[in-house]
């Protein structure tokens, strides 16, 4: 145990050492980078670290309270979507297609699509790539020990992960993101 600690330790004092390395050729490029950029990659290196998995690292995950069924979290995200002026877009019952091709019962996995069309056309309009984070999904999925979650791409890396946002771009990304923590944290305690 003391070894992979040892170890572990190692890796993290290179990784800082590559990290500063790194920031330094980099100075010029960083100094455009959001103030709030350095705190992000921190963040995301510690998840990356404990986790040892970047998809986790990348992902916001909200346990659903016990008692709250599948359809009443799908209800709740959608009327608090509503609520926040969030578009509800459509579902993809991901579990209904394994279970058509595999032909066996499969857990509850669904994704959930939610749009702000007017953030969206601004994204859009800033960069062509931005596409890739529309619509807004959260999966409603429940895991191998019967327990429902919440799960959504984290999207402080690209509200400040980079060149700063123009300023009207960034207020609407970060209010379209505190919408959906609202309606994820909602939906998992039973909030309509």
């Amino acid at each position: 145990m003391r070894l992979i600690r040892n170890i572990l330790a190692v890796v993290g004092l290179i990784t800082l050492l590559g990290g500063g390395v790194l920031l330094a050729k980099l100075q010029p490029a960083y100094s455009e980078f959001d103030p709030q950029a350095l705190s992000i990659y921190v963040d995301f290196v510690e998840k990356l670290l404990e986790s040892r998995d970047p998809g986790v690292a990348m992902t916001w995950s909200v346990p659903v309270d016990e008692g709250i069924s599948v359809e009443e979290v799908k209800e709740s995200l959608i009327s608090i979507a509503t609520d926040h002026s969030f578009n509800y877009v459509g579902e993809s019952a991901f579990y209904k297609a394994v279970e058509a091709v595999t032909g066996e019962p499969y857990r509850h996995v669904s994704f959930l699509s939610f749009c702000d069309a007017r953030v969206g056309k601004l994204m859009v309009d800033y960069r062509d790539a931005y596409t890739g984070f529309m619509p807004c999904r959260v999966a409603v999925m429940e895991d191998k020990e019967g327990r429902i979650w919440l799960h959504s791409m984290n999207l402080d890396l690209m509200i400040f992960g980079g060149k700063e946002l123009p300023p009207t771009l960034k207020k609407e990304a970060l209010r379209v993101w505190e919408n959906m923590k609202a309606m994820m944290e909602g939906a998992a305690s039973g909030d309509f």
